[in-house]
């Protein structure tokens, strides 16, 4: 069993998000001690937004890239090949200006590739990368969870599950700007969720 932990968190140190994230994880491997555990921390090493030129490169046949165009492709593959290599997902998120980390949009833009890891078929799109169980850490300075405010978990459930990713759980921890007590019964709660996983 491959675990991936993917910290969309900006902060490289002392993130809530990836508190959460290691948790789980840590809950994981506890189950399942022969699981290899891979980390992709998007604060040390963030992926680089889509931009012209990597949609030039993208849309460029293979044979007829320059080696800065598939230098660029490369790095996405890399992370494809990576999701498509893991058995489970854990992913770090925290809540920036309602909607998730630039880090994150970055990885699933680099990960959502038509015909590799999604495709167009008659009876409409098709997601490719199946059989993986996602578990999502959300920590939140506010109380959003079932709220109109909360365009993470929506997001996340349509994209991941666009790409075939379907079995998603999401543990939250919410109110963590609320105060030193909300702060810690929103741990609290999260814990007992981890340990019911």
């Amino acid at each position: 069993m491959k675990i991936l932990q993917v910290n969309a968190s900006a902060r490289a140190e002392g993130a809530n998000s990836t508190r959460l994230a290691d948790a789980i994880t840590a809950r994981l491997k506890a189950r399942h001690p022969d699981a290899r555990i891979e980390l992709l921390d998007l604060a040390r090493n963030p992926h680089p937004a889509i931009d012209e030129t990597a949609l030039g490169a993208l849309f460029t046949p293979a044979a007829e890239r320059s080696p800065e165009q598939a230098a660029r492709v490369a790095l996405d593959d890399a992370l494809i090949a990576q999701l498509q290599s893991a058995d489970t997902v854990v992913i770090g998120v925290p809540m920036y200006n309602f909607g998730i980390p630039v880090q994150l949009k970055a990885w699933i833009d680099a990960i959502a590739r038509a015909g590799v890891t999604f495709r167009y078929t008659a009876d409409g799109p098709e997601g490719l990368v199946k059989g993986k169980k996602v578990y999502v850490a959300l920590a939140r300075g506010g109380v959003y969870r079932d709220t109109p405010a909360d365009s993470q978990v929506p997001y996340l459930k349509s994209v991941l599950g666009f790409l075939g990713m379907t079995d998603v759980e999401f543990v939250y921890a919410e109110g963590l700007a609320m105060g030193a007590e909300a702060a810690a019964r929103a741990f609290e709660q999260a814990h007992v969720q981890i340990e019911a996983l």
